[in-house]
């Protein structure tokens, strides 16, 4: 999944963006190495994402945050209200997983069996099933079970 989510073959330009893994241990560091053997003997050839040992966390700026729901301001609005600190929103389970819904992630059939728990008002649990099904190609959301 995660060589999926990035171009491997792309040298970053900045090292705030950079793509890189961070292992715990050895065992995780192996399966890395591996990983990243595969992909680099494909057709996407020279792979730039690094291999390190990970030394701790740092949080993204704010900007960074839940980047693809920034770009639907009216679940930012809802959200905000429902989480009004940077810190509360930053820490939602709810606005993490809308914003993998938005950025494309998730199939409908796992949406119709959490949008209740997403904290959404009916016209945006429409809004966000509309947006799935587009771009899942899905005649119908399912209804909730």
């Amino acid at each position: 999944m995660f060589w999926k989510g990035h171009n491997p073959s792309y040298r970053s330009w900045s090292r705030q963006y950079a793509a890189i893994i961070f292992y715990h241990n050895e065992g995780q560091k192996r399966l890395a190495e591996e990983s990243k053997e595969q992909i680099a003997s494909g057709p996407r050839g020279m792979v730039f994402t690094e291999i390190v040992p990970y030394t701790g966390f740092t949080l993204a700026e704010d900007y960074h945050q839940k980047h693809s729901l920034q770009h639907y301001p009216e679940f930012m609005q809802e959200l905000r209200r429902v989480y009004p600190s940077n810190r509360e929103f930053v820490d939602s389970t709810a606005a993490a997983r809308l914003n993998g819904y938005l950025g494309g992630e998730g199939s409908y059939e796992f949406l119709a069996q959490e949008l209740d728990s997403l904290g959404l008002s009916p016209t945006l649990k429409e809004r966000l099933r509309e947006i799935v099904r587009r771009r899942t190609g899905s005649a119908v959301c399912p209804a909730p079970r």
